[in-house]
């Protein structure tokens, strides 16, 4: 029992100083992100926006053997464009023009020092986008955060919206009725405590059931270099902002108003739900239940199919990329 016990030690003073010399390593990343690469080419739209002059940043991805399709995806609020390269390249193989906006307040797109975040501003921001490409019509696919602004897109501009796609999108429930509200104050308070660590271990738990891949260390990376920049303050106050926007404003009560085809990506092991620290015990064990969230949606939405991917947590798309991919193609194609 004493050796295990000094085995354990030895295993987390090795993940303890692995992780250090990560956080060590981190790289400083600029506001906007000018010292980071993505992986195609990025294009950015003056935006004039609440008395402000915004730029909201964008890749445009043309395939060669174009099918006269387009989509766009809508990344989640821990993230942004980039991490959905493998997705580009899969689309674009099949002929799929694909349109990936950074939202404003994230990834590329101009950090505002005040802004009223609502899901209808960014859905009105992505659809002068479209009008500037000349898109009419388009496929609108949405990750977690992306999957409620994706329904508020849809819900508002059905005619653009060819497609509905949601992949383990938020939104599922209403947390309010769950999860004492907090001011925006809060959520900056504790966006200023986050470290590589921190975003780390969140990741590790809620994203991957403590299961760690290299390939993981880039997602981690890019909101852990943030911290290094004397003007994080900015980053953490639209993080706040936009929490404060998933939090206030629920999608779930108009997916029944949806007529657009509708399919429903679902990583049945995702627990993901805003406020689960605020709860007992026993409230938590009832937020987040993709598994069952992913069936009672797809009944309140019309003509809505189901895909889950057992066992699959909040990022089918990195985490399982094949069961991701194939049905969406399948879908784009019907």
């Amino acid at each position: 029992m004493k050796m295990r016990n000094i085995m354990m030690l030895g295993l987390i003073s090795v993940f303890i100083q692995f992780s250090f010399a990560q956080s060590n390593n981190l790289k400083w990343l600029d506001i906007e992100l000018a010292n980071y690469e993505y992986p195609f080419d990025v294009s950015e739209l003056n935006l004039k926006v609440q008395g402000q002059d915004l730029q909201m940043s964008y890749m445009d991805v043309k395939p060669s053997n174009f099918n006269g399709k387009s989509i766009v995806l809508f990344h989640g609020k821990n993230f942004n464009g980039a991490y959905w390269k493998t997705t580009i390249e899969a689309l674009t193989e099949e002929g799929y023009r694909v349109i990936v906006p950074d939202q404003i307040g994230f990834g590329k797109s101009s950090k505002p020092a005040y802004f009223h975040y609502t899901f209808q501003q960014l859905a009105r921001n992505t659809k002068e986008l479209l009008d500037t490409l000349k898109i009419t019509k388009t496929t609108i696919l949405g990750h977690s955060m992306g999957g409620m602004l994706a329904t508020r897109f849809a819900l508002m501009y059905p005619k653009t919206t060819e497609k509905l796609v949601l992949e383990n999108p938020i939104g599922l429930e209403d947390w309010k009725l769950k999860v004492p509200y907090k001011p925006v104050e809060w959520w900056y308070a504790n966006e200023l405590k986050k470290s590589y660590e921190g975003i780390k271990n969140y990741q590790l738990k809620n994203y991957y059931d403590n299961k760690w891949k290299s390939d993981y260390d880039q997602w981690v990376n890019l909101l852990a270099g943030w911290t290094l920049n004397s003007d994080y303050d900015r980053i953490a106050w639209n993080a706040a902002l936009t929490y404060d926007m998933i939090f206030t404003q629920p999608v779930v009560y108009e997916f029944k108003n949806i007529t657009t085809p509708t399919l429903l990506i679902i990583g049945t092991r995702d627990r993901t739900a805003l406020g689960k620290p605020l709860v007992s015990d026993e409230v938590r064990k009832t937020m987040g239940l993709y598994n069952q969230l992913g069936k009672t949606t797809q009944q309140r939405i019309q003509n809505a199919q189901l895909v889950e991917i057992d066992d699959i947590g909040h990022l089918p798309h990195i985490e399982k990329f094949e069961s991701f991919i194939t049905p969406l193609i399948k879908f784009l194609k019907e």
